[in-house]
């Protein structure tokens, strides 16, 4: 049984974290406080998880591998006992948010790679939204996320309706085992809340605003919205946004003055 929970799943996309620096890294990145309450998603082996629960007062840790459930138990059983973890064995994409978590926690976690666009959905889109999260996702990720390329993308602008981002530090895929083809960056989201949604901007209209303007990314955004919005051209003038821009070259500031305008 022992040989099969070193094992890891291609499945689950497992790579287990093994650098202590990069973990001490992602932790101090939480600032958390003592009376913190952490959600930690993939716990793998418990090398982050023994972290949190040093510095946080609770971790609820969500591990779907049932392979790995007796390991964390019998590693965590003090921690376990005393209620400072609570281990769930489950799809944290499944999870009920606003059932499980109190309303203030953080998240941080080395999460499966294949799940960082749905995950970051669902966290940021929830009712019961984290205030922080530090996770571990792919480089070419974070710097999508960041758009160091200065070209936003559906995902990119997403995540800054909801929070700010930047990057706390490169990993190499050195750092991991198995090791993974691609190196990895430690992405930070701050000041998550749904503030920028106000007034006649709602999540609902600004995110078809968003889709529509990214569905034929080749084409000039204005082509892509005029059979949608009476009008568009002279928004674009009045707000002095490029004919001839695309998608990509919008800010978020950008997006936000347009749907403010075509939702009148």
């Amino acid at each position: 049984m022992m040989n099969r929970i070193r094992r890891t799943k291609k499945s689950l996309g497992q790579n287990y974290l093994t650098s202590k620096v990069v973990i001490k890294d992602m932790v101090g990145a939480a600032e958390l406080k003592k009376n913190d309450t952490v959600l930690e998603v993939g716990p793998g082996k418990g090398i982050l998880t023994k972290a949190l629960l040093e510095e946080s007062l609770k971790v609820y840790a969500i591990e779907k591998d049932d392979l790995l459930i007796p390991l964390l138990k019998k590693k965590f059983k003090e921690e376990i006992q005393k209620g400072k973890l609570k281990l769930i064995h489950g799809d944290a994409l499944g999870l009920d948010l606003k059932v499980t978590l109190p309303k203030k926690y953080v998240v941080v976690a080395n999460i499966p790679y294949y799940i960082t666009g749905v995950f970051l959905r669902k966290m940021l889109t929830d009712v019961n939204q984290p205030s922080r999260m530090i996770l571990m996702v792919q480089k070419e990720i974070a710097s999508r996320i960041l758009a160091h390329d200065k070209k936003e993308s559906i995902l990119s602008i997403s995540v800054k309706a909801y929070g700010k981002p930047s990057v706390v530090r490169k990993v190499s895929k050195r750092y991991f085992k198995p090791v993974p083809k691609v190196d990895s960056a430690v992405l930070k989201i701050e000041n998550i809340s749904k503030k920028f949604f106000r007034g006649s901007v709602t999540e609902e209209n600004f995110f078809v605003l968003v889709r529509l303007g990214f569905r034929h990314k080749r084409k000039k955004l204005l082509g892509n919205l005029r059979p949608h919005y009476k009008n568009v051209d002279e928004v674009f003038e009045a707000l002095n946004i490029d004919f001839g821009a695309r998608a990509e070259n919008l800010t978020i500031n950008d997006w936000l003055c347009l749907v403010k305008v075509v939702s009148r």
